[in-house]
């Protein structure tokens, strides 16, 4: 059952385990939003969502360092890492909607959350099939929960939207195109391409997550600036870390005044 309102077909989405179900279940909702065959609803989002059985989870500090892209067990370690970085992703979208489904937003902030789950769950099964044609499977090596400690925030519509997509999702589009460039190093260019495709899905996400960050800093009457600084200070472990991706961010429209100030000097990805 995926619910009778986009509300409880968020919660169901949260509710499944299995990473199979839980896409199948993604596009099905995303779907019959489209279509207009559900109303927007209320529901409870649960505190955590349902976790497979495998990978099993450590915390980030017991986690491997991650070997040389040049070896086919470093780019499976790579690639099994971004597969649960997408898999998280799908139900931070998710939670977004329902967690925030009796906030009085607009519909179009329920349009963009969806949009980004659905593409989460794409993300999540090139992820997934590239890692079977490398003769491996998402849950075969371990994991950190680290992404969903950003729900740390989940009281705050403001507080998540800076954590996540304007701190852990701007991150990504830092790093990726080093990633892509490895992978061609390599030879990989089926998995470069894979995370091509993800790179440019995700500038779309960070520039949903600034429209809605500043949607809600003016309905509060808070200038966006401050207030993602003063969110980052407070609910971000960590630092920002140059170098910034700053043509993609532009792109995002996240302006330099965001990101430049929190900075850290820190070494290259």
């Amino acid at each position: 059952m995926i619910g009778k309102t986009l509300a409880a077909g968020a919660a169901a989405v949260l509710g499944a385990a299995e990473p199979a179900r839980k896409v199948a279940m993604s596009r099905a909702v995303a779907a019959r939003w489209r279509r207009g065959e559900i109303e927007m609803g209320r529901a409870v989002a649960p505190a955590r969502p349902a976790r497979p059985e495998r990978p099993l989870l450590r915390p980030p500090r017991d986690m491997p360092k991650r070997r040389n892209f040049g070896s086919p067990a470093g780019r499976i370690a790579l690639l099994h890492a971004l597969a649960h970085i997408e898999f998280n992703a799908i139900d931070l979208a998710w939670d977004l909607v329902a967690r925030f489904s009796n906030a009085g937003l607009p519909r179009a902030f329920f349009d963009d959350w969806v949009a980004v789950a659905s593409e989460e769950a794409g993300h999540f099964c090139l992820l997934s099939r590239r890692l079977e044609m490398l003769e491996s499977f998402y849950g075969a090596l371990p994991a950190h929960d680290g992404l969903w400690e950003a729900a740390a925030t989940a009281h705050d519509l403001v507080a998540r939207l800076a954590v996540v997509p304007l701190v852990l999702e701007a991150r990504g589009l830092d790093v990726t195109p080093e990633m892509i460039r490895r992978l061609e190093r390599a030879g990989d260019c089926d998995s470069a391409a894979i995370l091509d495709r993800i790179y440019q899905d995700e500038i779309g996400h960070v520039a949903a997550g600034l429209r809605w960050f500043e949607f809600a800093c003016r309905a509060r009457g808070d200038d966006p600036v401050a207030a993602f600084h003063a969110n980052v200070r407070q609910y971000f472990t960590g630092a920002l870390k140059p170098p910034f991706n700053r043509a993609a961010r532009d792109q995002a429209g996240i302006a330099p005044a965001y990101y430049e100030t929190l900075a850290c000097a820190a070494a290259p990805f």
